[in-house]
């Protein structure tokens, strides 16, 4: 069987593992939190030496001594270490319970013998780390692979909901480092290696590091409640997803702090951004605002055409909070609450691509003379959430691609059921004309930069962290495109169908 070595630091040693393929899973991880000298509620994750995370899966690239990865538990306990003392107690307390038992009936029961072998196990893998030898890797798909469209049945979703649920409770009295707490201020985070409770855990950060807790008097497990229950409130479609939400919400967190928000607007402000990020696709069928027009679906009925998903995010949102033990503001004044709600609402509306030309066009009417000190220039702020919406292609092209992957699977779902159901097929979403590389320079070139470009020269310094990386982007795709000259354009851009073209939700 043909293997390759993995060199890696942990806690201060130099490390070298013997991969194979084949090995299960559950073996590797118990190996890489022993060697972190970790539990299993820990939270570990694998770097380059360039600082990005990297997935541990059998497409893990060999290196040498010289260009190790690094291994670290980015969320521990402060003083929880698993050692191989306790294992030894543990093995003299069923030795002792062995004993007993024999006395009583003459021979060891299958459980006993089960224990037994586990501690067995859980020592040799303990004993391990001192000169580490180790064969496999997970088992899973690639780094960046979207997640398949396949409805789950009821039970399975509802147990796999509680599932994440323990773990987040679990992770959510965990430290996390201060270099993970800085890589979230940055839109270079890669969310591809995050798990749902994990991305939980992050996004109780972000409330926390903000002061949202002290400010608002939210308590820790309502908080906690209220981002489960949205968490449970996104659908399991390729794009539209609970992952989409937090990309959105952490661009959205690293916006505040690379403008300097803290220091211009009050915390109340602050807040509508951040919840209007993290609610603003709640609910999301996978089904743009055409379709529901066009099928006359029961959104549609119920919100008169006009931007039917975005009025249901929000009431989605507002229903979550409605809840006792998910309100947020629950410890709020009537007039904070309403200005809340009010802000909030019109944070989500905006992101209706419809609002696009309208939105920009008042933003950059009044963006030479803007201050933080007029009313009317700060509503514009919530120019920030779509920024974060359609953000993807200024993140690092492995990070935005597979969101174009997504995005497409999404779209071309839409268009069958259209061709199927006999409505007018969405053009861009249309597997027989779609191409990457064209739609993609289009969407970059009239949609991404124009806005971006206003909102850099009022916040300079977006300059290096959005403007530049969209450039690229930009060059990235007009190569592709012009290898691919001759072929048909028509597909959407990274950032959802609101990222489209300006009147693709009307």
């Amino acid at each position: 069987m043909t293997s390759k070595i993995i060199h890696f630091t942990v806690n201060g040693r130099l490390e070298r593992a013997e991969v194979a393929a084949g090995s299960p899973a559950a073996d590797v991880k118990g190996v890489f939190l022993a060697a972190a000298e970790a539990g299993p509620e820990h939270v570990l994750k694998l770097y380059s030496r360039s600082g990005r995370v990297l997935n541990i899966c059998p497409q893990l690239e060999a290196n040498g001594p010289d260009s190790c990865y690094r291994l670290e538990v980015v969320a521990a306990q402060p003083h929880s270490v698993g050692t191989s003392s306790e294992l030894d107690a543990m093995e003299h307390r069923l030795q002792h319970l062995e004993g007993k038992v024999m006395d009583g009936v003459g021979e060891t029961p299958d459980v006993v013998c089960d224990l037994k072998r586990r501690v067995e196990s859980c020592k040799r893998k303990l004993q391990s780390v001192d000169h580490l030898s180790w064969m496999g890797l997970f088992e899973e798909d690639g780094a960046h692979d979207p997640p398949e469209f396949c409805p789950r049945p009821q039970s399975r979703l509802q147990e796999q909901r509680q599932q994440v649920r323990r773990k987040f409770i679990t992770l959510s009295s965990l430290q996390v480092t201060e270099e993970v707490r800085e890589h979230l201020k940055s839109p270079t985070f890669d969310n591809w290696q995050w798990e749902e409770a994990e991305m939980l855990l992050l996004l109780q950060v972000m409330f926390s590091d903000l002061d949202f807790l002290t400010v608002f008097h939210i308590q820790l497990d309502v908080l906690q409640n209220f981002l489960f229950g949205v968490y449970c409130h996104y659908n399991a479609v390729p794009f539209h997803n609970f992952r989409h939400c937090f990309c959105v919400t952490q661009m959205m967190y690293a916006l505040i702090w690379l403008t300097d928000l803290r220091s211009q607007i009050p915390a109340v402000d602050l807040l509508i951004l951040l919840t209007s990020a993290l609610c603003h696709d709640l609910d999301h069928p996978g089904f743009s605002n055409v379709f529901q027009i066009n099928a006359r679906t029961a959104l549609a009925l119920r919100y008169n055409d006009i931007s039917p998903l975005e009025n249901h995010h929000c009431a989605v949102a507002f229903a979550i909070m409605s809840k006792p033990q998910c309100d947020i503001l629950r410890n709020l004044s009537s007039e904070q609450y309403e200005r809340i709600r009010g802000g909030v609402i019109r944070c989500i509306l905006a992101t209706d691509m419809a609002k696009h030309n309208e939105i920009l066009g008042r933003f950059r009417s009044i963006q030479a003379g803007f201050s933080f000190s007029n009313q009317e220039h700060k509503e514009l702020m919530k120019i920030l959430v779509k920024v974060s919406d359609i953000s993807n292609e200024a993140r690092p092209m492995e990070v935005a691609e597979p969101w174009l992957d997504c995005l497409l699977q999404e779209f071309f779902h839409q268009s069958d059921t259209e061709k199927l159901r006999g409505l007018p097929v969405t053009p861009f979403m249309d597997r027989d004309k779609v191409s990457k590389p064209s739609s993609q320079t289009g969407f970059i070139r009239f949609v991404l930069l124009p806005l971006f470009t206003e909102l850099t020269a009022l916040f300079p310094r977006l300059q290096e962290h959005l403007l530049e990386p969209v450039r690229r982007a930009l060059d990235f795709y007009s190569e592709l495109e012009s290898q691919q000259a001759g072929g048909e354009g028509g597909a959407g851009g990274a950032g959802g169908e609101k990222a489209l073209t300006g009147s693709c939700d009307i």
